[in-house]
């Protein structure tokens, strides 16, 4: 592999304009470490002069040591009626002491008329001065040539102007950018390669919106034609509809390409750097998302299943380990003797399961998915299903009765519950209260099974998630509800449906306890 593209990260600047996103100056340094780890080497830290967090990050990233990355401050030409010696956003930039900068200036001739309001030659005379004024501060100088494809399109001359007078500055690499996100791959080749023509040597950056859904492809395409440097933000984090996605991009040209943009062994920390960046962001992580989600490997269908068995490019494109991500095998009503055998074997629990149990299992499920219940990330729940099956376990505990009583007395949502349990024809009896009806009934199940079981109490509930299926019965749908528990060194996760949603909880709580007393046993 030959390494002919550095890949340039701007999920701190530009990612954070994402709707929804809003890290903390500790949290970019996080962000900033873990994208380190990933071997990237340039770190766009975010726009010193426009705000207080972004001048703290800078701050705070002069003391911090990094491996593979160097951090790269953000901002604008200089202002039209002010000298490079004045303006607080280029002097902001010289204050952040980063090794590298960039600076980003008008390529679109509409955009210099309508919205800096200043000539084309003056537009060009900001590029100019800034550039010459920065590159003989700093190390690396970069030049953003915002709406670059726009104003190719429009005014080809003034454009590639623009690009001129940066380099002839002191710029060591421009960035093409499709700031609007609207134009398409082939746009993007032919454009790019007559750059590349007319500026062979230089360091040729691609910066892709995903407005038209064509954010990576374009970046990929940009690189067929000659650009040695991509610009991105990890999850496609960014304004409107996001910028290209750094982990498909790095992925593919690896990958597809043949491109080493970072080391075998780094490739296979994207998935953790996603999920870790998307954790720290707040956002749920895409399931769907190429490579990195959840969902990039998971296999229902039963054809499928059987197919991956005997070998796993039938139905994936590569190994997932590659990326750090791993194969799931989906068990619901689609699921065949495949899919059940994988799973038993993913979880080793194979033995002591016979052909006929294989058969009881697909028809237990194909009936308990009919009633609402849904086996996929619920493992200790199929488990369960599949010992009692196979006759390898007897579920431990009984219900006899429960009572709840709910007050809601502002500022007061206190309830109580009442349980009756029968464990080897020993009645117990347990009240509790708790924030809620689940949350009581939760702690009245436990105070009547530590005293037995003193291990339980390690047990806690980490998640609790709730979902109405086929509402359109309205209070009387269906309930789904998924519990996830842990005892510090495992977790699990089990379910629970229902009409009523106490009753729904009280399955999936039962679940959780017996799978525990399973392993335990």
């Amino acid at each position: 592999m030959s390494k002919e593209v550095v890949i340039y990260d701007v999920t701190l600047r530009d990612g954070t304009q994402g709707e929804g996103i809003s890290f903390s100056v500790e949290d970019k340094i996080k962000v900033s470490h873990k994208i380190d780890e990933l071997g990237v080497e340039y770190i766009e830290g975010g726009w010193p002069g426009s705000n207080e967090r972004d001048e703290g990050f800078f701050n705070q990233a002069k003391k911090e040591n990094y491996t593979n990355s160097k951090i790269v401050a953000f901002g604008s030409t200089r202002r039209a009626k002010s000298t490079c010696a004045d303006d607080a956003n280029i002097q902001a930039l010289l204050r952040a002491a980063t090794p590298a900068v960039t600076i980003v200036g008008k390529t679109w001739d509409f955009h210099v008329s309508e919205a800096l309001k200043i000539s084309n030659q003056e537009n060009l005379d900001l590029i100019s001065d800034s550039i010459s004024y920065l590159s003989s501060r700093i190390d690396e100088v970069f030049f953003d040539a915002e709406h670059f494809f726009d104003g190719f399109k429009k005014n080809k001359e003034f454009a590639l102007e623009c690009i001129n007078y940066a380099i002839k500055s002191g710029a060591k690499g421009v960035a093409l950018c499709d700031t609007n996100g609207g134009t398409t791959p082939w746009e993007i080749s032919e454009i790019v390669s007559k750059v590349k023509k007319v500026h062979p040597m230089i360091v040729l950056g691609i910066h892709t919106h995903n407005d038209s859904g064509l954010g990576v492809a374009n970046a990929l395409a940009a690189v067929k034609s000659g650009a040695n440097q991509v610009q991105g933000t990890i999850n496609g984090y960014g304004e409107r509809c996001g910028n290209s996605n750094l982990c498909t991009i790095i992925a593919n040209l690896n990958l597809k390409m043949g491109i080493q943009c970072v080391t075998e062994e780094n490739l296979k920390k994207l998935y953790g750097v996603s999920n870790y960046i998307s954790e720290l962001a707040n956002l749920p992580s895409d399931m769907k998302s190429p490579f990195v989600g959840k969902s990039a490997f998971a296999h229902k269908g039963g054809i499928h299943v059987s197919a991956i068995a005997k070998n796993n490019l039938t139905y994936e494109h590569i190994e997932p380990e590659k990326v750090g991500n791993s194969r799931r095998i989906l068990i619901s009503d689609l699921a065949g003797r495949s899919n059940v055998l994988y799973k038993l074997n993913e979880l080793k629990i194979r033995d002591g399961v016979t052909d006929k149990n294989i058969s009881d299992i697909l028809s237990q499920l194909k009936k308990l998915e009919n009633d609402g219940y849904e086996f996929e990330g619920v493992d200790a729940s199929f488990e369960l299903l599949v010992k009692r099956v196979s006759g390898q376990y007897s579920p431990k505990i009984e219900l006899i009765e429960t009572e709840i009583n709910t007050r809601q007395i502002v500022p007061s949502n206190e309830s109580s519950a009442k349980v009756i349990i029968k464990i080897d024809d020993q009645i117990m009896e347990s009240v509790a209260s708790g924030s809620g009806p689940v949350n009581a009934l939760d702690l009245a199940l436990r105070k009547a099974l530590t005293d037995r079981y003193s291990f339980l109490s390690n047990v806690v509930l980490t998640d609790y998630r709730v979902r109405v299926v086929g509402g359109n019965k309205g209070t009387e749908s269906l309930v789904r509800v998924i519990i996830e528990s842990s005892d510090g060194p495992s977790s699990w996760s089990t379910i629970g449906v229902s009409s009523d949603i106490v009753d729904a909880s009280w399955r999936a709580l039962i679940d959780s306890i017996e799978y525990k007393l399973m392993k335990i046993s």
